[in-house]
């Protein structure tokens, strides 16, 4: 992969994560007959702070703030942020302090949605949380926690949410060479893969990795944050930065998004998702989150059921983690 141009990273995943089918699943939607395998990729087993997709962003983010003298990481999110527990958890294996600022951008008040899950690792991790209040200006918050830094003598590196910049969005250009790699081990060729799509980085990551390596395998990102038109749009515009980091790079690419499964809005439960979260657990003892990957995987079930996908597909559903989120949904996953 030599004639690609990559930024420096940190080494903070230990190895590749693995791909596994799912034969249980498949029998249980009796897709033997339509000769339709589903595999996912563990991406939920990187190996710091619970694992998860947003690690692979911060090997890159966290090399650049090294290369800057940073002292200090600042990002945001809400209050059950994977990337937040995962920056916090990153930031404590390398020695750097870490500040979360945190909005409470979800209609859910009880008590473990308030403390336990990611929060509670956040803690853990030793990162310093700034709780924005209602009424807040956000943007404005988070400017003036940056400023007070840096007037106390701090170097700030700042982390956007969900790390998803053109320099995060290399960590699933490494993930699309990993995925050809390991289809070349596995002697087959995927021809979906399906992810769940929130700040954008992953997916659009993954489609310029595949984009450079001149592979058309069809991705589907399903919304879980934005509708579909904001979606396609962050995601486009990612996909062309991260290309724009090669030399000479494609500009010929497509963004496939679906919003049928965001519900009532981010961080919202749906009966679909908790269907889907309930059939891989039971099926393949596998977990997913209710946020993210339970739609995803709520919408790779949607359009397997209707028959959306051809006859012989091999289908690719990345994993992205987020498990420790589950115990702030505890109430709303009990029978």
């Amino acid at each position: 992969m030599s004639k690609f141009t990559f930024p420096g990273k940190k080494k903070l995943i230990d190895s590749v994560t693995p791909i596994i089918r799912l034969n249980n699943f498949e029998r249980s939607l009796d897709l033997v007959h339509d000769e339709i395998k589903i595999y996912v990729k563990r991406d939920d087993l990187t190996a710091l702070g619970g694992g998860g997709n947003k690690t692979r962003k911060l090997e890159y983010h966290l090399h650049q703030a090294a290369l800057t003298g940073a002292t200090r990481i600042v990002t945001t999110g809400g209050l059950q942020s994977n990337h937040a527990r995962l920056t916090a958890a990153c930031c404590a294996h390398q020695n750097i302090p870490c500040t979360l600022i945190l909005s409470n951008n979800v209609a859910i008040q009880d008590d473990e949605y308030q403390s336990n899950g990611n929060l509670l690792l956040d803690s853990l991790f030793g990162a310093e949380i700034i709780k924005a209040l209602p009424g807040d200006n956000f943007g404005e918050l988070t400017e003036s926690v940056i400023s007070q830094y840096e007037q106390a003598g701090e170097k700030v590196y700042f982390i956007p949410l969900g790390g998803s910049t053109a320099v995060g969005c290399m960590g699933y250009v490494d993930a699309a060479i990993e995925i050809a790699e390991q289809e070349r081990e596995m002697d087959t060729t995927f021809t979906h893969i399906y992810v769940a799509n929130g700040s954008s980085g992953t997916q659009a990551g993954l489609i310029a990795g595949f984009t450079l390596l001149s592979n058309p395998v069809y991705i589907k990102g399903y919304s879980v944050l934005f509708d579909k038109v904001v979606t396609q749009q962050n995601t486009k515009r990612l996909v062309t930065e991260t290309l724009a980091l090669q030399a000479s790079a494609s500009s010929v690419f497509s963004v496939n998004i679906d919003d049928s499964q965001l519900g009532k809005g981010y961080g919202l439960i749906t009966k679909d998702m908790r269907d889907a979260l309930e059939c891989l657990a039971r099926t393949e003892g596998l977990l997913l989150d209710p946020v993210y990957s339970g739609k995803a995987f709520a919408g790779l079930m949607h359009d397997l059921k209707a028959k959306k996908i051809a006859r012989g597909a091999n289908v690719l559903f990345v994993m992205t983690g987020g498990t420790p989120g589950l115990f702030a949904y505890s109430r709303y996953l009990q029978n």
